[in-house]
């Protein structure tokens, strides 16, 4: 169960609807806070700024290529508390499964070399990871893609989607007394509140400010006077991704043991969509604003190395958002520069698993004043 705020509730304005805006507004939400959640995305359409809309929802905790440290810890803690956050969600009418699996393939021999150091290492903190030959690949279907010298099977590490998580969780904190706005943030003045100017023309005060916009997020802070004191000065980039959903000719075996992670693109079965054919395909990694139609093209033929169910298959849909990375600062930038005001923002490609825990930060952050 979520606890209820243990000091005087607080008002508090997150800005941006993604993931991690959502997760911050919920868990605000049940904690008793008074939240109002600000995003033209509320209006019904994605903004095109959104790294949660180049999410394919993967949550890749356990197979993080280190074993202690800042990143690890905000890894575990998130793994953990989606569990509980999706049985939660569940009760109150929203089952929302997590695909349990999540299978690295070594496309050659320092992929393998790699594998067999990272299962050693999380052994000695107790995580299992299983070592699968090349001879049980095989057996897998559809094919596996390339000729895979080996792969590494973490149980524990899996896939949601985010768009139903999304809805679940816009959904509940609304019956939590949330304010949605659907509107931008124009500019920001101090003051004994936070003065938040809007374009659509109003204004909102609060002493708790939240800003959970990913590259939107820096946009308003560059207009305050005095400017923002952060050393270094926040600096944000774009990477795009672009993704496909594909419908495969026909109805595979499907007996993957979960997400299958090839050459750093991931392939997520989806035969619980319609037609029980359905596969993510993605994302790409695209410094900047512009998406590649030749980087689509490679993703959509695995770099030559996709297998021949993959190559016939039908493309369903097609989609992009814009990752947000923190330049000259360990990703994600959660940060309170000044009092009252609180970043979580540059997520870079784990948004969607460090959303519970970048909410929990900002909770511990409001409770303790």
């Amino acid at each position: 169960m979520i606890p209820l705020a243990t000091t005087r509730p607080q008002g508090v304005v997150v800005v941006g609807a993604g993931l991690v805006g959502l997760a911050t507004a919920w868990l605000l939400s049940r904690q008793g806070h008074r939240v109002t959640l600000l995003d033209p995305a509320l209006a019904g359409s994605p903004q095109p700024t959104s790294g949660s809309a180049a999410a394919l929802g993967l949550l890749m905790a356990q197979v993080f290529h280190r074993s202690s440290g800042r990143a690890w810890r905000l890894r575990q803690q998130s793994l953990a508390l989606w569990r509980s956050w999706l049985v939660e969600l569940g009760r109150r009418g929203h089952p929302l499964p997590c695909r349990q699996g999540l299978l690295l393939l070594a496309a050659n021999a320092a992929d393998l070399e790699r594998q067999q150091r990272l299962a050693a290492d999380k052994a000695r903190l107790g995580i299992e990871l299983a070592p699968w030959g090349p001879e049980r690949l095989a057996g897998l279907e559809p094919a596996l893609p390339g000729a895979p010298l080996g792969g590494l099977l973490s149980q524990q590490d899996g896939q949601i989607d985010p768009g139903a998580v999304m809805a679940a969780l816009l959904a509940e904190a609304r019956q939590a007394g949330l304010v949605a706005i659907a509107d931008s943030l124009l500019a920001l003045e101090r003051g004994s509140r936070w003065r938040l100017h809007l374009a659509g023309g109003g204004c909102l005060q609060t002493p708790w400010l939240v800003l959970a916009a990913g590259l939107g997020s820096a946009a308003p802070l560059a207009g305050l006077e005095p400017p923002l004191a952060m050393e270094p000065p926040l600096a944000l980039q774009p990477v795009l991704g672009q993704a496909l959903e594909l419908e495969l000719a026909e109805a595979p075996r499907w007996n993957w043991p979960g997400a299958v992670v090839w050459r750093g693109l991931n392939l997520v079965p989806r035969p619980d969509l319609p037609g029980g054919r359905r596969l993510w395909l993605g994302a790409t990694l695209e410094p900047g604003l512009d998406a590649d139609a030749a980087a689509l093209a490679d993703l959509r033929q695995l770099g030559g190395e996709a297998p021949s169910w993959l190559r016939q298959a039908r493309v369903v849909r097609q989609w992009q958002g814009l990752r947000c990375q923190p330049l000259g600062r360990p990703a994600p930038l959660l940060d309170q520069p000044e009092p009252g005001l609180l970043l979580a923002c540059g997520h870079h490609r784990n948004g969607v698993l460090l959303a519970p825990a970048s909410a929990a930060w900002i909770g511990q952050q409001i409770e303790a004043g």
